[in-house]
This record gives C-alpha cells, structure tokens and sequence, in this order.
C-alpha cells in the first residue's frame, strides 16, 4: 500500500505563489506517473498537472505559463510550483501516483488551497 501525504496549501493573495509537495510512502515501481488534481466546491475533479517518471509533463491549459510541475525520485515526492495565483485556482488539490505496468492508482488526501484577497 502506498501513502501520499500533501502539504503546502493554504490561503494566499491574487498574484501570490505556492509550493505543494507530495511525498510517496514508497517509491515501487520506477515507471510511474504523478499528477497533481484539484476540485473546487460544485465541480468535478480536473488534472492540473502530470509528470512522467521520465520528466514529461502535462499541464492543464488553465495553468500553462503559470504552474511548474516537477519531481524528486530518490524522495519519491513530487512538487508544484504555483505563481500567479488566481481565485480561480481556489480547490482541494490531490496528490496521484499510477504505475504504469499495473494501473494502480493511488490518491493523497488532499490539501485546500484558497486565494482570496
């Protein structure tokens, strides 16, 4: 079983920047991906942003330019880089982890983010 822990959300101005971590419990299989999702109050959950275990990312259009997505394998955690900030990118972000070879998915439990002025 593996266990992804968040941190590093809170309450920040428009404009303002934040940096989420996720760290893995275990690091299993090396060929994974990681992915931050968010969900805001009313709305489906959506992929923000996605990091292959061979640095291949994927970005939402709505975070392009303004989101950075980047991983440390030998922490086994994976980070997000958010400047810019906009109420908009007010949610529940959650951390997700999948192998590859298995399709096990695994999630965080989640951390809120809230811009607000």
């Amino acid at each position: 079983q593996v266990q992804l822990v968040e941190s590093g959300g809170g309450l920040v101005q428009p404009g303002g920047s934040l940096r989420l971590s996720c760290a893995a419990s275990t690091s299993g299989s090396r060929i994974n991906v990681r992915g931050w999702y968010r969900q805001a109050p009313g709305k489906q959950r959506e992929l923000v942003a996605s990091i292959s275990s061979g640095g291949r990312t994927n970005y939402a259009d709505s975070v392009k330019g303004r989101f950075t997505i980047s991983r440390d394998n030998a922490k086994n955690t994976v980070y997000l880089q958010m400047n810019s900030l906009k109420p908009e990118d007010t949610a529940v972000y959650y951390c997700n982890l999948v192998y590859v070879a298995t399709g096990r998915e695994y999630w965080g439990q989640g951390t809120q983010v809230t811009i607000s002025s």
